[in-house]
C-alpha cells in the first residue's frame, strides 16, 4: 500500500516549521510577501484585526512551484467562542493520481513507496497535470528561465529508506506523522474511537478520489475548513482515472462495432460486384 501522512488538525499550532523544513531540505526559497502581523492597525476594532490577521496569515507563502506546503488558517466560531484551526495544503499523493493519468509524456508516476514523483526530462510543459489535479496542487515555475511543474515529493530520498519526510521531523507537536498508509488509517480510527467528543467521525483522504496518501482528522467538519468531501458530494469517491478507463472501454466497444459494420458492408459490396461481373 505504501507510505503516507496523517495530519491531525487538533494538534497543529500553525508554526509553519513544516514549511521551513520543506524549503530547507528541498532547497526552495522564500516567496516575497507584502504586509505582516507587525502592520496590524492597533486602533481598529478586534474583528477587523482578526480579519486582517487571518488575511495576512493566509496570504503568506501560497503554494507555488517553489513552496510545496501551505498552512491555511481558519477562524472557527463555536458557541460564543472563536478558535483558530490550521490546515495543511500540499500534494495528497493520490492512490491513483490524476496527474499521472492525464500526462501523455508520463512525466508523473506513483512509486511503490507512495510518493507521486515528477520526471523533469519527460515533461513537455503542457500543464495538463495542473488542470487535472482535483486538489489544484501542481504549480508551474513561471519566473524560472527553464520552468518545471513542481509539488511535494514526500522527500523521496528519505522515505524510500523508511525515514520520515523533513516536514514530519520538524513538527514540534506531532500534528503530522508518517508511516504505512494502513497503519495510519488504523491510528486515525483509533483516535476517533477513543475520543468521540474530540473528533468528527470522518477520515479525510480515506475515500476522496479513491483514496490518498495524505490523511486528515479534525474536530471541525472539513467543509468548514474549505475542503470538498465525498460526504458533501463535492468531490468523487472514485479515482478520477477510472472515468477515463470507463470511457476507453466504451470507445473500444464502439470501435469494434464500427469495424464489424464496415467489414460486413465491404463483404456485401464485394459479393454484389462479383455477381454483376
Amino acid at each position: 500500500m505504501g507510505y503516507g501522512f496523517l495530519f491531525d488538525v487538533t494538534k497543529c499550532i500553525g508554526c509553519r516549521a513544516c514549511v521551513a523544513a520543506c524549503r530547507q531540505y528541498n532547497k526552495g526559497y522564500l516567496v516575497p510577501t507584502k504586509g505582516g502581523m507587525n502592520e496590524l492597525p492597533l486602533d481598529s476594532g478586534m474583528d477587523r484585526r482578526l480579519e486582517k490577521l487571518k488575511k495576512d496569515w493566509d496570504g503568506k507563502d501560497p503554494l507555488t512551484g517553489n513552496n510545496w506546503i501551505r498552512i491555511h488558517a481558519y477562524l472557527i466560531e463555536r458557541g460564543n467562542k472563536s478558535m483558530w484551526r490550521f490546515v495543511r495544503r500540499s500534494c495528497f499523493h493520490c492512490e491513483r493520481p490524476t496527474c499521472e493519468a492525464v500526462c501523455f509524456a508520463h512525466a508523473f508516476y506513483k512509486t511503490p513507496e507512495g510518493a507521486v514523483l515528477y520526471n523533469r526530462s519527460k515533461c513537455v510543459g503542457c500543464r495538463y497535470c495542473m488542470m487535472g489535479c482535483p486538489f489544484s496542487v501542481p504549480k508551474y515555475q513561471w519566473d524560472e528561465l527553464f520552468p518545471e511543474v513542481q509539488k511535494c515529493r514526500m522527500c523521496y530520498e528519505r522515505t524510500k529508506i523508511g525515514a520520515p519526510p523533513a516536514c514530519v521531523s520538524a513538527c514540534p507537536t506531532r500534528a503530522v506523522i508518517f508511516g504505512d498508509r494502513q497503519m495510519l488509517l488504523n491510528e486515525a480510527r483509533s483516535r476517533i474511537k477513543q475520543n468521540p467528543g474530540q473528533y468528527v467521525d470522518y477520515i479525510y483522504g480515506e475515500k476522496e478520489v479513491g483514496g490518498t496518501s495524505l490523511l486528515m482528522i479534525s474536530d471541525v467538519p472539513f467543509e468548514q475548513l474549505g475542503m470538498k468531501t465525498v460526504q458533501d458530494g463535492r468531490i468523487t469517491g472514485r479515482a478520477v482515472p477510472e472515468y477515463t478507463d470507463q470511457a476507453l472501454m466504451w470507445t473500444l466497444g464502439v470501435a469494434a462495432v464500427y469495424g464489424a459494420a464496415m467489414a460486413t458492408l465491404y463483404v456485401a459490396n464485394k459479393s454484389k460486384e462479383e455477381k454483376e461481373h
